[in-house]
């Protein structure tokens, strides 16, 4: 019934309509939703805990009140006695419908466990880390000589290593004098040696000669993963990378949904800031445990984010991001200390974070324009940091532009109807036979594709689950190399296209990929609605790096980069079809992986860097896009496959792209719906 409460699960973003005294696990069954259970659903294995959220939930049209869910019993009790629950935390097959209410699914509650793809580009950097070890020898007390023990080890790495004005906290002269006499006036310290604002202060101190070393970590604080990289700091060595699902998710897939979160629920910045950090602090746990360290060890961190994760990092409501002129609270990089933030390294780990550029350009993007250097080019460069909200370069050794693009979550796989995250059984390769027009791909976890003899073995424990972001772009754009789509974005009929796989679907057709009902798995579909979240997502992309070209005054760029993890998995060929990026030479189209993640490690072991990108951000000149007025032009013009007005000749001398439509008057017709131009 249309009154029965709203159930929307998070960050799939399924949601369906239940009766009240439904379970939620038994909904999350029925939606399809990635919620485990051993025991089914007798409350003895807790693997289906979720998490319930409170609050108004714009984005979702929905508020949700206090008794959405039933009253914690004893099942769950016994379970809390027993073993415990994270604070929030409720069992699924325990926690039945009420109301309206939105219901997170953590990583841990998942069967097919989040794949973040952020791993540790390799890249040579001159290892100069701001904390360093140092051997001194310190002179003992002596009783004509009445000074402190710490002012004994200041003069000693004065003399000995010409250290100045060195400072201690309180945790240090806890447990110095011991250390001191342990090792016979003979210690290692590690030492952080100051900058613009901190004078050089003393981290940890051992008895003798320290054989180990001390880390830092190089983090990638994105709106839907964070992703860490672990690195020695004598070395550079990275020991470790891991990443998670931001916890934030659940209070909104993009952006600006967060910000509306905080906007309309009193406390909802900051329940946004506590939930980050505390993924973060399991991030951290996670990475320590990974590489077999003390945290204890972890003394630098050098952060990177978009500004609206920058401000809830810090705990600074987003508010004023959320409407023009979008100001910053500061656009400087940050020096500040582990406690400031409640994280659980080295209490007085030092944190830098990177400047922002502009009110929608963040600390990530002048990680990427430290990693990749555009404004160290003779070449005319094209940099897309592609993820949520897109943030774009251009530039050479004359200027770099920048602006951001709110491309949404479909590149991700959310908002599509078949779409799911990166994780085991995620279809990430296609490819449509052009004469029988039926697909065959590729899931992560498989090197077979799905017509290969022994796939069904090989994906027996993951099956075929969805479809994550680089399979959706391969998919639309093979769907319209193959005349399944047309131009402006319309799918065809069987009779059109020639293919029994497309089927009415309401006032619109439908493409079957996959159907695994027999086997007891989904019914994989690409819909029309799919196929315009994908033509807004990549319109998005391209009006904004084209906006830059009309500000530099060029109609072609020499090379095109992709950044961002998501970047590392996408196909140049098909993200041409699809028109995300300017007509270029496939060749010059290359990926730089996570960028981000390698400009924060630059910044992490190469203390001069943090100086060079400050000064390199100064420079960037940022274009607003949504005060220019052609941003509107691009987009409607790229909302068409691959454009409706630019030529793409280099495109066209690769593949033929079929000239029918299919929109044969009235109906469903998407935006950038008329007939493409033909060309001479």
């Amino acid at each position: 019934m249309t009154n029965d409460p709203l159930v929307v699960f998070t960050p799939s973003g399924k949601r369906g309509r239940f009766a009240v005294g439904t379970p939620i696990l038994t909904a999350a069954r029925q939606l399809g939703v990635d919620l485990d259970s051993v025991c089914g659903g007798r409350g003895i294995c807790s693997k289906c805990q979720i998490t319930p959220s409170y609050g108004e939930f714009s984005k979702h049209g929905v508020t949700v009140q206090g008794g959405a869910l039933s009253e914690w019993n004893s099942v769950e009790q016994r379970y809390q006695d027993k073993r415990g629950l994270k604070e929030g935390r409720r069992l699924g097959c325990q926690a039945a419908v009420q109301g309206d209410v939105v219901i997170d699914v953590p990583p841990e509650s998942q069967v097919h466990k989040q794949v973040v793809r952020k791993r540790a580009e390799a890249r040579d950097i001159v290892l100069d880390p701001s904390t360093r070890l140092y051997y001194v020898e310190v002179a003992e007390p002596d009783m004509h000589d009445p000074s402190g023990d710490l002012e004994r080890l200041r003069d000693a790495l004065k003399d000995q290593w010409e250290i100045e004005n060195v400072t201690a906290d309180l945790h240090i002269l806890q447990t110095m004098q011991p250390i001191l006499r342990k090792g016979a006036w003979k210690v290692t310290v590690a030492v952080h040696l100051g900058d613009g604002e901190n004078r050089p202060r003393i981290m940890n101190i051992w008895p003798g000669y320290y054989e180990g070393t001390v880390y830092g970590l190089a983090v990638d604080l994105g709106s839907t993963t964070i992703a860490a990289h672990l690195c020695d700091l004598q070395t550079g060595e990275v020991l470790a990378s891991s990443g998670v699902m931001n916890p934030q998710i659940r209070f909104g897939e993009d952006l600006m949904s967060r910000v509306s979160y905080s906007m309309m629920n009193a406390k909802g910045a900051d329940e946004m800031t506590r939930a980050v950090r505390e993924g973060m602090c399991g991030l951290f746990t996670q990475i320590a445990v990974e590489a077999g360290i003390d945290k204890e060890l972890i003394v630098d961190a050098v952060f990177v984010c978009n500004p609206v994760m920058h401000h809830l990092l810090l705990g600074i409501d987003p508010f004023e991001l959320g409407q023009a002129p979008f100001a910053l609270a500061t656009n400087n990089a940050l020096r500040l200390r582990a406690d400031d933030l409640a994280l659980n390294i080295h209490p007085s780990a030092r944190i830098y974070m990177l400047p922002c550029i502009a009110g929608h350009v963040g600390a990530d993007a002048a990680a990427v324009a430290l990693s990749e250097a555009p404004d160290k080019s003779d070449d005319l460069v094209l940099v897309v940091d592609v993820g949520t909200n897109a943030e774009i370069l251009l530039g050479n050794r004359d200027k770099v532009l920048a602006c951001s693009s709110p491309t949404g979550p479909a590149f991700e796989g959310a908002q599509i109807s078949s779409g799911q995250r990166a994780a085991p059984g995620a279809i990430e390769r296609v490819e449509i036979d052009p004469v029988s027009k039926a697909p065959r791909f590729k899931v992560i976890g498989s090197d077979l594709w799905s017509d290969e003899e022994g796939f069904d073995e090989v994906i027996a424990t993951s099956g075929v689950t969805g479809i994550c972001g680089s399979g959706i772009i391969e998919m639309v754009a093979e769907m319209r190399m193959h005349g399944i789509v047309d131009a402006p974005g319309l799918i065809g009929s069987p009779e059109q296209t020639g293919s029994d796989r497309c089927f009415l679907d309401g006032r619109t057709y439908s493409y079957r990929v996959y159907d695994g009902a027999a086997a007891g798995g989904p019914l994989i579909t690409i819909t029309n609605r799919d196929i315009r979240e994908i033509q807004m997502a990549k319109a998005a992309l391209y009006s904004g790096a084209r906006l830059l070209m009309d500000k530099f005054g060029v109609d072609k760029v020499d090379r095109v980069v992709l950044a961002g993890a998501f970047g590392a998995h996408i196909s140049t060929k098909h993200a041409m079809v699809l028109g995300m990026i300017p007509d270029a030479p496939l060749d010059r189209v290359t990926s730089a992986g996570n960028a981000a993640g390698t400009g924060a490690r630059i910044a992490l072991l190469n203390t001069a860097a943090r100086g060079e990108i400050e000064a390199t951000v100064r420079a960037i000149h940022k274009i607003e896009t949504a005060i220019e007025p052609r941003f509107q032009e691009h987009f409607v013009n790229a909302s068409a496959i691959p454009n409706a007005v630019e030529p793409f000749p280099i495109l066209n001398s690769i593949v033929t792209l079929p000239t029918a439509t299919f929109n044969t008057g009235g109906g469903d017709a998407p935006a950038g719906g008329r007939r493409r131009r033909r060309r001479a």
